[in-house]
């Protein structure tokens, strides 16, 4: 199972190393997803101090480092896929920010390796990147070591359920529509035509792997009302409706069952003993 896990991990890198170059052509001006990145981001500052130490897992072409950096944090941001670093550091260069964001190659199962072990004010993962792994709760019992006592973590995951999703029964999509509840060995995924497979995680999932060093702090949940960014053009056809969207979603992303059944999901923790 473990080179298996492995095998996944390498097909993973390896896809978005070649997204790399691309990535932010594709993603950067996308309406929802700048929607989604500043709920994330609005999420993140209600538990981030002004000058924190900051672990980023799966920090893709570094938007979120970026972000961070210019706040006056200390970033250590880590990806698999050495194309996304190259792109983060293109950036961190022209900013000017190599005193507050640096970076190094490491998977998910090779954190107690890090060059930089911290610790660590807060660890942040954002979009999914934790999906890729089906040991998550391996991933998750390293956080501890990483972290200062009352050090926070942040992350952004998918659900077994989006109702989104479970629409798509209503076109015939049956497969597309149940791909996440009937995930238990994971679901193929591909990236610039390699085939890796992710797994969903509830928010109870991620509760119970932490509990014994971590206390929750909030959970939200993110387009649950807002379509999901793969629905191309969905925010310039219907500014509209897409503006009232926000605004309900906006007011229920606390709320039961409407923080459990969004494409993703926002969970923070606090570790014990702070």
């Amino acid at each position: 199972m473990k080179a298996e896990t492995n095998t996944y991990e390498q097909l993973a890198a390896a896809a978005f190393d070649n997204q790399s170059e691309v990535f932010d052509q594709i993603y950067g001006r996308d309406k929802i997803i700048a929607y989604k990145r500043q709920r994330v981001h609005n999420h993140l500052l209600q538990y981030l101090q002004p000058g924190s130490t900051v672990l980023e897992l799966n920090c893709g072409t570094g938007e979120d480092a970026i972000f961070l950096g210019q706040l006056g944090c200390k970033v250590h941001a880590t990806d698999i896929a050495p194309g996304m670093l190259r792109r983060l550091q293109q950036k961190v260069d022209a900013l000017n920010l190599n005193e507050t964001v640096t970076s190094e190659t490491c998977s998910f199962g090779q954190l107690q390796q890090l060059n930089n072990e911290g610790p660590y004010d807060h660890i942040f993962s954002n979009f999914a990147g934790l999906n890729c792994t089906s040991d998550l709760d391996k991933v998750l019992g390293s956080f501890s070591g990483l972290l200062k006592p009352g050090g926070k973590v942040t992350l952004v995951l998918l659900p077994r359920f989006c109702l989104w999703e479970s629409l798509l029964v209503f076109k015939g999509k049956f497969r597309t529509a149940f791909r996440r509840f009937f995930s238990t060995r994971g679901r193929e995924a591909h990236v610039e035509g390699i085939h890796f497979r992710c797994w969903y995680y509830n928010p109870s999932y991620v509760r119970t792997c932490l509990k014994e060093n971590f206390v929750h702090l909030s959970t939200e949940g993110l387009c649950t009302l807002v379509p999901p960014s793969y629905i191309l053009g969905f925010a310039d056809h219907y500014p509209q409706l897409f503006g009232f969207l926000k605004q309900a979603e906006n007011r229920l992303r606390y709320l039961w069952p409407w923080k459990f059944v969004g494409d993703y999901y926002i969970i923070s923790f606090v570790k014990k003993g702070g």
